[in-house]
């Protein structure tokens, strides 16, 4: 059970999303959105706040009759819930619920408790309400996608229930559970902020994380089937260049390989002095996709620590507007709600995937490609060459999802269109960029699938699982349990697939 009270830390908010940690709510936090509350609702009677008694957005200039205020909630939930394109997923909704109930009880929103109850009842109940990839502009948050689940917060929509979609009436009947109290500002303080795609940031950098630490294996066990020289990857050569990214993927790669037979020290061949070759049959340098790959991963590792750190700060930020401030009495109107910070992280997110997923297309292509190894069959084919075709098939696919990758990396960050009678006159497309790092990232388990098998094809040509480190032998005997060896040609998707959630888990 994890408790939401003062700070949720990003291990813990995964372990809520990704694990089957429960939510509860501190007895601080109930109180802490109680006295929010209360000093709104005595603050805001003779005053002008918006989103109180005024309209919204460009609308803000027209007051609102007190008699009026409950039912403007209401219509800004409907009207605004707009969204198209697919659903997102579960875990993203989740994920959103998650980063949203915890920035609503720090109490600088003005809430009713009814809102972070049920909001908590979702998340434990894996009730996700339905949301659309399309629609926000990441400017006064999410709004769009954010309507949609405050529209099942009010009852009404719909929501995704033990694998099937249902109207948010039945399921609240079935569960037994009630509406939140709209009371204030409810409608507003659920929407206006960046939960979704701080939500599905979160999911992203998970998944980063994971692709990182599988292209680091794959990298060090495809240096081991070239049998390279290990200088490459050396404390005395990669601390020359001081960035902490780079210096951790080599010694990581290096204790990957450290009980591998395949690997040479360059003093024992090259500075032996008794090399006599004019042309040396060997290389004495590797291709930049198996020799540079600390200088390559390294920026990944850092990118992906940094936007971990951002998003954290996202998920204990209150990011409404405006801002309830108890202590001071008083409410301040601003911008919290705009998502520059979470936009800006994952264009570079998906920049790094990109590239990551662009090294292992490479390293893909020198297993594939017998006249740069010199070491394997065509395609790693272990059959007949000319009338089997080995894994030629399966590399059209992942170099056609690598240029999909790199299409989609272009920045969202910078393509703000103004809209709302343009009041919105600057925004973040901070969503958009957070769905289309998530395609990137999916797009990168498909490839680094693809490369996974090639390397247990290229082991095995080569009869060296016997001779790899124990990290790259585990790798064969997982993938060689869903792929066995092949000689004969077969139908590939299915195992594609199959590794891809290997990969995944």
């Amino acid at each position: 059970m994890s408790s939401i009270n003062q700070y949720l830390s990003l291990a813990e908010f995964e372990s809520i999303v990704f694990g089957s940690n429960k939510v509860e709510v501190s007895v601080e936090v109930l109180e802490r959105v109680k006295q929010s509350f209360d000093f709104l609702k005595v603050f805001s009677e003779n005053k002008i706040i918006y989103g109180v008694n005024t309209g919204f957005g460009p609308m803000a200039q027209y007051r609102v009759e007190d008699k009026d205020r409950i039912q403007l909630q209401y219509n800004l939930i409907r009207s605004h819930s707009s969204g198209t394109g697919k659903p997102l997923s579960p875990i993203f909704v989740k994920s959103a619920i998650l980063a949203r109930l915890n920035t609503l009880s720090l109490g600088n929103s003005g809430v009713h408790e009814s809102v972070i109850h049920l909001m908590k009842e979702f998340i434990n109940r894996d009730i996700t309400p339905l949301i659309f990839e399309h629609g926000g502009v990441g400017a006064s948050g999410d709004l769009v996608q954010l309507a949609h689940l405050a529209l099942v917060l009010i009852g009404e929509g719909e929501v995704f229930y033990k694998g099937e979609r249902r109207k948010t009436e039945e399921v609240f009947a079935i569960e037994g559970l009630k509406p939140i109290n709209v009371e204030i500002r409810e409608g507003l303080a659920l929407m206006n902020g960046t939960s979704v795609m701080t939500g599905i940031g979160v999911v992203n950098v998970v998944n980063a994380k994971k692709l990182l630490n599988w292209s680091l294996k794959f990298s060090a066990a495809i240096n081991e089937v070239v049998r390279v020289y290990d200088d490459h990857l050396s404390a005395e050569l990669n601390n020359t260049k001081l960035h902490k990214g780079q210096q951790e993927i080599a010694q990581r790669m290096r204790e990957h390989i450290k009980d591998s037979k395949l690997v040479r020290k360059r003093e024992e061949h090259l500075y032996s002095g008794e090399n006599q070759e004019t042309i040396f049959k060997e290389k004495v340098q590797e291709y930049y996709s198996l020799r540079c790959v600390p200088q390559i991963l390294g920026p990944v590792l850092d990118t992906i620590n940094e936007t971990a750190l951002v998003l954290e700060n996202e998920i204990n930020s209150a990011n409404d507007n405006p801002i309830v401030d108890v202590k001071n009495q008083q409410v301040y109107h601003g911008g919290n709600f705009h998502g520059d910070y979470i936009s800006l992280e994952m264009d570079k997110l998906r920049l790094v995937i990109t590239k990551l997923s662009m090294l292992g297309e490479r390293q893909l292509n020198y297993l594939m490609n017998s006249k740069i190894n010199e070491l394997l069959p065509p395609f790693t084919n272990l059959g007949k060459l000319g009338f089997n075709f080995g894994l030629q098939g399966v590399q059209f696919t992942a170099v056609s999802t690598t240029a999909e990758n790199q299409m989609l990396s272009n920045s969202m960050y910078v393509h703000s269109i103004p809209n709302n009678n343009d009041n919105q006159d600057i925004v973040s497309m901070g969503t958009n960029a957070a769905v289309l790092t998530a395609k990137v990232v999916e797009n990168a388990f498909e490839v680094l699938a693809i490369e996974a098998m090639a390397i247990v094809q290229a082991i095995d040509a080569l009869n060296y699982k016997d001779e790899v480190s124990s990290g790259t032998r585990k790798i064969y005997d997982d993938i060689r349990a869903i792929l066995p060896v092949f000689s004969e040609d077969k139908a590939m998707y299915p195992y594609v697939q199959a590794v891809k959630e290997y990969l995944m888990q």
